[in-house]
């Protein structure tokens, strides 16, 4: 399998670099680009290209479609991983895997704020594809 995410990890989080990978190889063809960082990092990019002061948990920015392009890049806060881990009780690489896969759902178009329940169900079927904890399904259906 061909190299598929280029990793800019501003933290000292440890990627599942081969899950994640697995992930994207499900869906497409096309490079992603992953940026970890912090709190105060991805605040920064969300009040600057969104116009939202606060920090988040995840942002997608897809790339226009051209031949050979990556398909976007996917920025986490590794606290609001963190955090949420912490507080649902599952483990920091369960709730990467869950806002990766979210990210990534976007950069495919899927967009939960529009559709008739698409993406909640496509995120559905994934948690239970790559066999992460059906306590993440609760948190798609929100």
């Amino acid at each position: 399998m061909r190299f598929m995410i280029d990793i800019d990890n501003q933290t000292t989080y440890v990627v599942q670099e081969e899950f994640l990978n697995s992930i994207v190889a499900s869906l497409t063809q096309k490079d992603i680009e992953l940026i970890i960082t912090s709190n105060e990092n991805i605040q920064h990019i969300n009040r600057e290209y969104r116009s939202i002061d606060k920090p988040t948990d995840v942002l997608s920015f897809p790339y226009e479609a051209m031949p050979m392009a990556p398909l976007g890049s996917i920025v986490i806060s590794i606290e609001y991983v963190q955090n949420k881990a912490q507080e649902l009780g599952h483990s920091e690489d369960e709730e990467f895997a869950l806002l990766f896969i979210h990210g990534l759902l976007h950069l495919l178009g899927y967009d939960h704020e529009c559709d008739n329940g698409e993406m909640r169900e496509k995120e559905r079927t994934l948690i239970e594809k790559f066999s992460l904890p059906k306590s993440l399904i609760v948190r798609t259906e929100g």
